[in-house]
């Protein structure tokens, strides 16, 4: 989901610059995509060739090479590819791609059909981009097949949200959860609310808001710019980043969606009474308690202005905001906490994610090792020990969260109790359409063109009727 550069070690901050900053490349990659650029026949799944006992060595001497981004996620896993050697007989050739050039990189890589390399981190969104031209294995086949995966394996231990939101069949109108299973999750972000706990203690303040109104009324009371300090921060900038945050997250919780199916087509639904109402109560949050640079605003000067101790909360990815207060990361660290955030009315805490994944190029040499390498790569044993490290925020495990996670992160005030309310509500909450980058960017060019006066109303329809003309081609 998250941006100083990199300078020997990746931080949480810089993972999702790839969605902010970096988000131009991003969007280059899903309008080429969505062109079907490469597209055609599907290659043969590969599963079908693997039969016989289960055996981690049936592709002994085997190499692959998978594409990664230096992320804490790759950081956590390098010392422990010696380990999948030992125990495969597979060499690993990992190419890292600076963040803001990997989607170009992979797109244009998977758009040549070369499958240079076997497997490669992706990001959910990114499946309704590269599944339609068939660049993509689909992995439910491995998965059912006990030739090929370890009877330990065990799929359903991985959250289910995150299984729901690596799952579509391509067709408008579905939802998550239908066809292939085009990856496997890595790890995750929750967006949530993490808060300055020093100055609210300073202030009293013990309970936190449960509804919107009153989490909209503390980030103004918390706002004094003549202290310099502002109430809250969540991303504003001219990207589709802006959007799956916070406000994805609390549009949700509201009862607003962004698409609604009528005879089988998609209708932008940002025009609804609750897109409105919401809409225009988060843009007063941003112009009365929000930083005054709030459309150039991505995670980094978020996260950076809640560690300086500037903001006082933050409406964004929760591993985002954890590294914030490790031990001389930040003026703040030791002094942060999180709640889920206000829920919505009727009590709800739904609750957009970001996921990392491995997927498989459908054009791999290599596939029963690459298959080998990414179920280990998500397995149990080898998530457990990169989480003990310590950067590796959320687990898509719940064994991992348990038997791991909750030692790790037990001084963190209040992380693992909001993790544990929204789990069970936490997937992608958009609506998949394979238009989702270019007309997600419209909706936060929307945003701002609101916060800066535009009727909010008339501004929503707008771009509503726009984005209803892209998703159904």
């Amino acid at each position: 989901m998250t941006g100083d550069p990199i300078a020997g070690r990746m931080t949480r901050r810089d993972l999702l610059r790839l969605l902010g900053a970096g988000a131009g490349a991003a969007l280059g990659t899903a309008a080429f995509s969505a062109c079907g650029v490469g597209g055609g026949p599907a290659a043969p799944n590969g599963a079908s060739e693997v039969s016989g006992g289960f055996d981690w060595r049936k592709a002994a001497g085997t190499t692959i090479r998978v594409l990664q981004t230096p992320h804490p996620y790759q950081l956590a896993y390098q010392p422990l590819l010696k380990e999948f050697t030992e125990l495969t007989g597979i060499e690993v050739v990992v190419d890292l791609v600076p963040e803001a050039d990997y989607f170009t990189k992979l797109n244009t890589e998977l758009a040549g059909g070369t499958g240079r390399h076997d497997a490669f981190m992706l990001g959910a969104y990114f499946i309704w981009q590269y599944g339609p031209p068939n660049w993509l294995e689909d992995l439910q086949p491995w998965l059912e097949n006990s030739a090929a995966t370890a009877p330990d394996y065990d799929f359903e231990d991985v959250f289910e949200g995150l299984r729901t939101s690596t799952r579509w069949d391509f067709r408008v109108g579905s939802p998550l959860g239908t066809g292939g299973q085009w990856a496997l999750p890595w790890g995750f972000e929750n967006n949530v609310v993490c808060y300055n706990k020093q100055y609210f203690d300073q202030r009293g303040i013990t309970r936190l808001p449960d509804r919107f109104d009153d989490f909209v009324q503390l980030a103004i009371d918390l706002t004094d710019r003549s202290e310099n300090r502002y109430g809250i921060a969540t991303r504003g900038s001219k990207s589709w980043a802006t959007i799956h945050p916070g406000f994805m997250t609390q549009y949700t919780r509201e009862g607003a969606t962004d698409y609604r199916v009528e005879n089988g087509q998609l209708v932008a639904a940002m025009d609804s009474s609750a897109s409105i109402d919401f809409t225009r109560k988060w843009i007063e949050m941003q112009q009365k308690a929000g930083p005054t640079s709030w459309t150039t605003y991505d995670y980094p000067q978020a996260t950076g202005d809640l560690g300086d101790g500037t903001a006082m909360m933050v409406y964004d990815a929760d591993s985002a905001t954890y590294p914030k207060n490790k031990p001389g990361a930040s003026r703040m660290a030791g002094n942060l906490a999180w709640y889920p955030g206000p829920a919505g009315p009727d009590g709800n805490y739904a609750t957009n994610l970001w996921t990392w994944c491995w997927a498989m190029s459908s054009r791999s040499q290599n596939k029963l090792a690459a298959w080998l390498f990414m179920q280990w790569a998500t397995g149990k044993a080898a998530m457990a020990k990169a989480v003990a490290g310590g950067t590796y925020a959320d687990p898509v495990r719940a064994s991992v969260f348990d038997s791991t996670l909750k030692r790790v992160a037990a001084d963190q005030v209040g992380y693992l109790e909001t993790f544990e309310t929204v789990i069970a509500s936490a997937k992608i909450q958009f609506t998949p359409q394979k238009a989702f980058f270019d007309t997600t960017m419209n909706w936060a060019v929307a945003l701002q063109d609101i916060y800066g006066g535009d009727d909010v109303a008339s501004r929503l329809r707008s771009v509503a009727k726009t984005n209803t003309s892209k998703v159904n081609l």
